[in-house]
């Protein structure tokens, strides 16, 4: 699955999900929230860069 870089560093990668706001392991970028934002700093979806 592809991994996506916010412009802070912070790398969403789909395996490990991102527990602390609810997204589960396995969750693709395109089945995120439309109003899910970067754990680290904030940043919308719209800012980050798909990576691999």
């Amino acid at each position: 699955m592809e991994r996506w870089e916010c412009p802070c560093g912070y790398i969403y990668d789909p395996a490990e999900g991102d527990l602390e706001t609810g997204i589960q392991p396995g969750t693709p970028w395109e089945k995120l929230p439309d109003d899910w934002v970067c754990p680290k700093c904030g940043a919308e979806k719209e800012f980050f860069e798909k990576i691999d």
